[in-house]
Formats: C-alpha cells, sequence, structure tokens
C-alpha cells in the first residue's frame, strides 16, 4: 500500500511539474538554493562574494520558519546549501532541524575550510556535501587564496569520513585560466582525497552573480577566460584526460560523459568569437529557486531578483504577475544571460529526489 501511494504522489508531482511549464504558474517546486550566510572565508579569483564580508548577512531561524507553510505547499523535496559559505551561519543546524521536519534532503555546498570543526553535524543533518576543489595543492591554494586551504579540506573530508563513512562527499570545480591545465592532477587529487565524485564547470564571466556590480570586462575578464592558445591546449588536453581516465567516466566518478567535458574548452572558445555557446538545457526556473541571505527570492543564479520573502511569501513572489510573465517570456535558447550560462539545470517531470 505504502509502495501504491508512493507511486501515486510521484504521478501526481509529474503532472504538477508539466502543468506548470506549461501555464507558467508553479503548483510544485522540487528544488530550492538557501544561501543563509552573505559571507565567505576564501578569496577565490574567479569570486567577489568575499568583497562583501564585512556586510555579513545571514537568515534567521524564526524568518526560515515563517516560510515552512510556503515549502510544504510549493512540495520542496531538496534544499542545496550555498552561500557563501553556510558553515559560518550562527545557527545552521536550527536551519536544517526546520527543513528536515518537511523531509527535506539538504546538500551542503562548503568551501571545505571548515568541515573538520563541523564534521558531527554535518553528518546529522546533511545527506550529501559537495566541496570546491580547484586543483592540486599548490593550485587549489593560489586559487583560494588562502593558506592551507588544501590541507583544510582533506583534513575536513577524512573528519566527516570518521564520523559517517558512507557519507557523499563530491568535488565541484570551475575550470578556469589558473587552473585548465591541472585538470590530470586534479582528477587524482579527487581520487585520492577519498571524494565519491568530482565535477567540472567553466568560470561564469558574464553576469553579475556571485556579488559582481557589473559584468566583468578587459583586463578582468582575461585574468579568468582562456586565450586562443590556452583554448587549443585545453581541448588538447581533454582528449587526453577522456583516454588516459576512460575507467573514471566509466565509473561516473567524472560527473560527465566525455561529450560534456568537450563543451568547456568550446565554451571558452566562444567568448572568443570562435565558435557559438554550447546549446543549454534548462528549466531551472520552473523547477527551483534561489534564496539570497537577504530575503531575495531569484528563478536561478544569474538572473535578477523577483522578489523579497521579507515582504511575502515564497509562492507569492514566485507566482505573482511580474514572475509568470517573465517565465513566461523566457527563451532558453535565446536570452542571452542563459546563452552564456556555465551552470544550467535540467530536472525531468518524473525525476526522482530522494
Amino acid at each position: 500500500m505504502n509502495a501504491k501511494l508512493q507511486k501515486m504522489n510521484r504521478l501526481i508531482e509529474t503532472a504538477q511539474r508539466l502543468r506548470s511549464q506549461r501555464s507558467h504558474h508553479l503548483h510544485r517546486l522540487p528544488v530550492i538554493v538557501l544561501m543563509p550566510h552573505s559571507a565567505c572565508n576564501c578569496r577565490c579569483v574567479m569570486c567577489d562574494i568575499w568583497k562583501a564580508n564585512a556586510d555579513k548577512r545571514e537568515i534567521a531561524p524564526a524568518e526560515l520558519a515563517r516560510h515552512l507553510e510556503a515549502f510544504r505547499r510549493l512540495g520542496v523535496r531538496w534544499v542545496v546549501l550555498s552561500g557563501g559559505e553556510a558553515l559560518m551561519h550562527g545557527n545552521l543546524w536550527m536551519l536544517c532541524e526546520l527543513l528536515k521536519s518537511l523531509r527535506i534532503k539538504i546538500t551542503l555546498l562548503s568551501t571545505g575550510l571548515l568541515l573538520q570543526r563541523h564534521a558531527e553535524n554535518v553528518a546529522r543533518w546533511c545527506d550529501e556535501v559537495i566541496v570546491s576543489l580547484d586543483g592540486s595543492r599548490e593550485v587549489h591554494d593560489r586559487i583560494r587564496n588562502i593558506p592551507q586551504a588544501y590541507e583544510k579540506l582533506v583534513d575536513g573530508v577524512k573528519a566527516l569520513r570518521l564520523v559517517s563513512p558512507r557519507q557523499r562527499v563530491t568535488g565541484r570545480c570551475v575550470l578556469q585560466k589558473m587552473n585548465f591545465f591541472d585538470l590530470p592532477n586534479l582528477i587524482r587529487a579527487a581520487q585520492e582525497i577519498g571524494l565519491t565524485q568530482i565535477s567540472f564547470l567553466a568560470a561564469d564571466v558574464f553576469s553579475t552573480a556571485f556579488n559582481r556590480a557589473t559584468p566583468w570586462e578587459s583586463p578582468r575578464l582575461a585574468e579568468i577566460a582562456l586565450a586562443e592558445n590556452e583554448v587549443e591546449a585545453f581541448a588538447a588536453l581533454v582528449e587526453k584526460t577522456i583516454v588516459d581516465f576512460a575507467a573514471a567516466f566509466e565509473s561516473g566518478f567524472i560527473a560527465e560523459s566525455p561529450d560534456k567535458l568537450r563543451r568547456l574548452p568550446q565554451y571558452y572558445a566562444a567568448i572568443l568569437g570562435k565558435n557559438e555557446f554550447p546549446a543549454q538545457r534548462c528549466n531551472a526556473p520552473w523547477v527551483s529557486a534561489v534564496i539570497e541571505a537577504d530575503g531575495a527570492v531569484r528563478p536561478c543564479f544569474f538572473h535578477e531578483p523577483l522578489g523579497n520573502l521579507r515582504a511575502n511569501s515564497l509562492d507569492a513572489v514566485l507566482n505573482s504577475e511580474r514572475a509568470v510573465a517573465w517565465r513566461r517570456n523566457l527563451a532558453v535558447q535565446t536570452n542571452p544571460i542563459c546563452r552564456t550560462c556555465t551552470c544550467s539545470l535540467y530536472l525531468k517531470p518524473w525525476a526522482k529526489i530522494d
């Protein structure tokens, strides 16, 4: 009987997601990216979040509690704790306890610097951890601009494994000018650290996400994006990596397929005008939302806020006339922000979230 009920609920969810994408009114919102804390403990070269550390903001448990009923109405199933660094929050575990009262899956995105200190609570409240890994030891520390950042990350993963040996801990890497050449060493580092999986993204250099007042222009863009000779070297290295790490692709340790990994040098070639940007398949604004530490609600990391939770409920923000009209008029394949996006999300209507 329980299995039949679960199947029926999934069929209802699928129908509601399809209905949402036809009407642009959100009946179900499976995924929320929650930024509980605005500051960060790294000073990464490809991110400006840390530049606002003096103006620290965080979501208080009482604020989140006010919106739990809206989470329930929207059928939120999965919350990704992002930031900034979520582990810098003054009472993160109270937020997690509130989310778990709705049986929500929790994924923690972290720099890894505070993972050792919080290992027991991370294991208790988080279903999955994704750490930022930018390269082998020296490369990682140079990009993070924090002494012993790599060592602290390694120690954090070890501490978490001691508390919860079967905890899923994966790595995410932004490949750009300062680390693309380190790709093979980076994969080996992820294996040596004991990560469950590693995934790769290109650097976002166009949007106002990650605390940028304006999109980057030269010379700042040139510090992160690849030059023409570097694009060629990157493409060749990707092909060599596909051969040398065939087993890691086959096992799923490398999250991307070979073709998806090839999209990264293609992306940097597109910045130089050498080819089109890789086509995007994304339905993030119809299946997810981003909530920032000041209450701002975005349809994804890169588009402008649709409203604020300090003035309205989540479903009121997402289903306002403005928000519905925005989704109705959004053409992912032609929108300039979507076309240059490095972090698209496509959630199938029947996708299972556990």
